[in-house]
């Protein structure tokens, strides 16, 4: 499959801004209903079980209010993301003591193979995301091409 970029992970139809939510459960509801309504996941509510199973091993909090959750299962037929930025925001354990208005949802799937991509998937967004004027641009964003454009920036 070739080097793995973000460029390639990127999906206009997996993105939300402006989320209203009040907690983590309905971030990761509204993520995984996207994940779900465009084939990445074939059972909401395996995903979601996956996602809160990993939530229980630690904070996926990673500071300047950016979270980025996942679940690994046989759920996911492709690996993909889905990324939301709230309105506000919310209560989420974190590195730093910061909620999240960023969170990047990864799903992979539960076989060897996947779980190699799911490193290099964590890997690539965690590099953007140690950038501060990425951070930046993604707490700022308000529409789907500024939260790709952030994320391809350099």
């Amino acid at each position: 499959m070739g080097e793995l970029s973000i460029r390639d992970v990127l999906d206009r139809n997996t993105i939300l801004t402006d989320l209203e939510a009040r907690n983590k459960d309905d971030v990761i509801e509204a993520l995984t209903d996207r994940l779900f309504e465009h084939e990445y996941i074939q059972s909401k509510d395996d995903f979601i079980r996956a996602v809160e199973e990993r939530e229980e091993q630690g904070a996926t909090g990673i500071g300047n209010s950016i979270a980025i959750p996942h679940g690994r299962s046989s759920t996911v037929q492709r690996n993909g993301v889905a990324i939301a930025i709230l309105h506000r925001e919310i209560d989420w354990e974190s590195l730093d003591s910061t909620g999240a208005k960023v969170v990047v949802l990864f799903a992979v799937g539960a076989s060897g193979e996947n779980s190699q991509e799911h490193l290099k998937l964590l890997s690539l967004f965690a590099r953007q995301l140690a950038k501060e004027h990425v951070t930046e641009k993604l707490l700022k964003a308000v529409d789907v091409d500024q939260v790709i454009d952030a994320f391809l920036e350099q």
